[in-house]
């Protein structure tokens, strides 16, 4: 598996406090990972460090790009001229870099939406519209990874959507990868390829889109007084996803079957006592694994 980014026990100490404490962090070339936690969990102290913003206490980090573009990063608030347009924006960037050409930040503009906004002035647009500037600034010099510290915070449903939209694009079209944090943990469940949740600094769990959609999701759980021979029969009715690993029988297609499921296990002599449908968000599973409230 390539990695493109990866931490070795990066902490960042404060005094007595851990900002970051010991965090190991992989990220796949071309996905959108993810980093969910409350604020002040220690996200953006994380980002900072892989964006040498800050020093780190202890540990380090890799960037694995042969290409030598480095990274992008947009850290809190954009840096935009307000009294400029969104072209001029990008062009004195790109003229910093030594990467200008007309056709070049055009390009830009259209990848994050913004190809039509012609000379109307950076400190008129939205916050959405700010946003997606500041992510074309994180873009110049084509990076192959890009750093986003909440990037949807504040905006209004149509600015959220406007950046997501961006975000994916990014990754689908030009296969870059983003390491995209925040709070809101819904929309990142509907971006996110991969998944690290922040706690108190620390890292408690990572992991991918898949293996979320296992421990989450909608599902049946059916318990009996012969699990095993309950999956077998429920599994004969053409049902694949049928698991007993947890304990209990969990069912994760076809349930709209369930009426049926349960009638065909009674009929095989099986005593069902529970059977009910289960519904867990990526929210409910942040919660349950920081066993607090969620900063949403």
């Amino acid at each position: 598996m390539s990695y493109i980014l990866t931490t070795d026990n990066l902490t960042k100490k404060y005094g007595t406090v851990f900002a970051a404490d010991h965090v190991n962090i992989h990220i796949r070339e071309g996905e959108i990972y993810g980093l969910i936690g409350k604020n002040g969990a220690g996200k953006t102290t994380i980002m900072r460090m892989i964006s040498g913003l800050a020093a780190p206490s202890q540990g380090s980090f890799e960037i694995n790009d042969d290409s030598g573009r480095g990274i992008g990063v947009l850290i809190e608030s954009p840096g935009i001229y307000r009294n400029r347009s969104a072209f001029e924006n990008i062009k004195i960037k790109c003229i910093a870099m030594n990467c200008y050409s007309k056709d070049y930040v055009n390009d830009l503009l259209k990848l994050v939406g913004l190809d039509n906004t012609g000379k109307k002035r950076a400190g008129a647009f939205s916050l959405g519209m700010r946003q997606r500037l500041g992510i074309a600034l994180a873009l110049v010099g084509e990076p192959k990874l890009i750093i986003l510290d909440e990037p949807i915070n504040g905006l209004d449903p149509q600015g959220i959507v406007e950046v997501r939209e961006t975000l994916e694009r990014l990754r689908d079209e030009k296969g870059i990868t983003v390491m995209v944090s925040s709070h809101i943990l819904d929309e990142l469940g509907k971006i996110a390829d991969s998944y690290g949740i922040i706690n108190n600094g620390e890292l408690i769990d990572e992991l991918t889109k898949e293996e979320l959609e296992r421990r989450c999701g909608k599902y049946v759980t059916i318990q009996t007084d012969d699990n095993e021979k309950a999956a077998e029969l429920i599994s004969s009715m053409g049902i694949d996803e049928v698991d007993t690993s947890g304990g209990d029988v969990r069912v994760n297609d076809c349930l709209d079957r369930t009426a049926q499921i349960n009638r065909m296990l009674v009929e095989n002599g099986i005593s069902v006592s529970e059977l009910h449908t289960t519904n867990i968000s990526l929210e409910d599973y942040y919660l349950n694994l920081t066993g607090g409230k969620a900063d949403v």
